[in-house]
């Protein structure tokens, strides 16, 4: 914007230049819009931006507010452990005759500065050294200075190996204890505990455009959204503005900076530090080293939500939103009974029930794919390849080499990423709904494929003697009796009913005498109850054998493929497990005295209601 409003003023006073005309009034009105438009853009930023002015190249440096603030500056080096961190700096200045220790995050003008600074990031040298100088002037009596600049610490290998989380958790310990005055100043961005470790202040002061945050909006953006291109909607929810730090209580005070940012007017930023620094140190050097020390304990308690003298709540309940991608699956059996049932009271494949039934699990499936799409951070992928897909000429022609090789990549990253034990446990129920589902639909219209197919071969007689059956099965289930003529009927209706199915290529497993008689509630109840004893026993036996990830495994091996070896090899694994771990002799027990108690009813009854019940006995 500066290069353009430059620019513009030049090209007019050449034009006046050239022409020999007055062009005063026009520059004045060009400058006067070019301010106005400065002012709206700065005063309405939003939290990225505000970011994004915080780490402009040009910004003052550490050095450059030192430098520009004190009278007299003597630099500190190193740590007293063999090295010294340039990216942290350290020294003592003057300010109006008083002597101040000055530390803080040092970044570099150019790509050859910022790698000898290491981009601001200190190591465990760099807080051991702002260390070692915090304790020099509390021995001193200094007063103490800290500028925060930093995208965090340095974590590299050999930064851990040298122990830079006990580093920087010795920092935050040992800076509550030090009775002088410290000051802190966020000069560009804080990041996490590498700007917190010179950051346990007792007046915490931020720039206007400066930012603090305990992960940046582009980790944080690939954390929730697995995007970073979500950064600006991670800034807005981090409150990382020195505004919102201010509102929250955290920062003691803003300081201005120029119209432009820091780097439009450097001295002049630096003199708005200085005068919050005096001011700062004006209330400050009222308080005796006790006070200092609770006072800076009060700030960090209240920032925690503890205030003194107010009971503390024994606990404190969060409402976390769980992950979408690893949402825990729902019930899962009640869910396929209900879709079971739905489809088999059906009346026909094209019946609203089945097509209502498909087109929810559908929209279910696409919403689940979805958001693990957007987890798995294939959804920039997935969009690139749906534009050369419309980029393409014929869209109805087979994807040519290149198109194909990239869907095939992106499906196999997909399944990869899919088959890990316990991920994205949402979108694997959904697709074995689905599964299930178009299974049951199939079982459906073979099942009323040969039933037309057997209606058509019956004749019209034996359709008639069906009739006769159904008669006969109504007078036995009101305990009527039945003639010797239509006892005979039945048998004979029954023999070419036989001989009918035989034509239709269906095999006849046999043919069984079925009798209803009513099983008492409480019997049911009972039955009801040992199948839950059962359920839970299943469950227990899985969780002593660890069988869980297992579980997770088959199901999706099933998803793949339900037919494949995998799938027949887990089902086996699984089985002999839950075996060796159930302990089936309290509730065989229980099954054998409901049996006993059954034995007065009539036995092909009984066992029919148990098998409808649990499927098993």
């Amino acid at each position: 914007m500066w290069l353009l409003h430059d620019y513009g003023n030049r090209k007019v006073r050449r034009m006046a230049e050239d022409t020999g005309l007055d062009f005063t009034d026009q520059i004045y009105a060009l400058e006067a819009k070019y301010q106005q438009a400065l002012r709206d853009l700065y005063t309405h930023l939003t939290p990225i931006q505000r970011l994004q002015i915080a780490r402009h190249p040009n910004r003052p440096t550490v050095l450059d507010h030192i430098l520009n603030m004190t009278e007299k500056w003597v630099e500190l080096h190193g740590d007293r452990a063999g090295y010294d961190d340039p990216a942290m700096v350290t020294g003592i200045g003057s300010i109006e005759g008083r002597s101040y220790l000055f530390i803080g995050h040092q970044k570099g003008r150019n790509t050859k500065e910022n790698i000898m600074r290491n981009f601001a990031m200190p190591t465990p040298h760099g807080y051991r050294k702002a260390l070692r100088m915090m304790k020099y002037a509390d021995h001193h009596g200094f007063p103490i200075v800290t500028f925060v600049d930093t995208p965090g610490a340095f974590a590299d290998l050999r930064s851990e190996e040298l122990g830079q989380g006990e580093a920087i958790a010795y920092n935050l310990r040992a800076m509550f204890g030090l009775k002088v005055p410290i000051i802190t100043v966020v000069t560009g961005e804080g990041g996490s505990g590498g700007a917190l470790a010179i950051g346990c202040a007792n007046k915490l002061l931020m720039l206007e455009n400066s930012a603090f945050y305990v992960a940046s909006p582009e980790a944080c953006a690939a954390i929730l959204w697995k995007s970073s291109q979500a950064a600006p909607k991670a800034a807005e929810k981090l409150r990382i503005t020195a505004q919102e730090h201010y509102r929250l209580r955290i920062a003691d005070g803003i300081i201005p900076e120029p119209l432009g940012g820091a780097h439009a007017d450097p001295f002049w930023a630096s003199q708005q530090i200085k005068h919050a620094i005096l001011d700062a140190m004006a209330e400050l050097g009222r308080m005796n080293s006790e006070q200092l020390l609770h006072q800076r304990m009060l700030k960090f308690r209240y920032i925690g939500g503890f205030q003194e003298g107010i009971q503390v709540e024994p606990e404190r309940k969060r409402n976390m939103k769980p992950s979408e991608a690893n949402t825990p699956p729902a019930d899962l059996e009640s869910e396929l009974a209900n879709l079971k049932k739905k489809v088999l009271e059906a009346k026909g494949p094209s019946d609203p029930v089945t097509i209502q039934v498909l087109e929810k699990l559908q929209e279910d499936l696409d919403n689940e794919m979805t958001k693990a799409f957007i987890a798995m951070g294939l959804e920039d992928k997935v969009e690139s390849l749906k534009l050369e897909l419309q980029r393409a000429p014929i869209p109805d022609q087979p994807l040519n080499k290149s198109l194909q090789e990239k869907a095939d990549k992106i499906m196999q990253e997909f399944k990869q990423k899919l088959s890990q034990p316990g991920a994205y446990l949402g979108l694997k129920q959904k697709l074995y709904t689905v599964n299930m589902a178009s299974r049951l639909i199939e079982l459906k219209n073979k099942s009323e494929k040969i039933k037309t197919e057997v209606n058509q071969k019956i004749p019209t007689t034996v359709k008639a003697k069906l009739d006769r059956l159904k008669t006969a099965s109504e007078k036995l289930r009101n305990g009527d009796s039945l003639d010797t003529n239509l006892v005979e009927e039945v048998e004979k209706a029954k023999k070419e009913l036989e001989d009918v199915l035989r034509s239709a290529n269906l095999e006849i497993v046999g043919t069984r005498k079925r009798t209803n008689v009513a099983v008492p509630p409480e019997l049911e109840e009972e039955v009801a109850k040992v199948n839950a004893e059962i359920k839970e026993e299943m469950e227990r036996a899985v969780t002593r054998s660890g069988l869980s990830e297992k579980i997770e495994e088959l199901k999706a091996e099933i998803v793949k493929d339900s037919n494949s070896e995998k799938v027949i090899e887990l089902e086996t694994e699984i089985r002999e497990g839950i075996a060796a771990t159930l302990s089936v002799t309290p509730v065989k027990k229980k099954v054998e005295s409901l049996r006993e108690k059954l034995a007065s009813l009539t036995k092909d009854d009984v066992e029919s209601k148990v098998i409808a019940k649990n499927g098993r006995w």
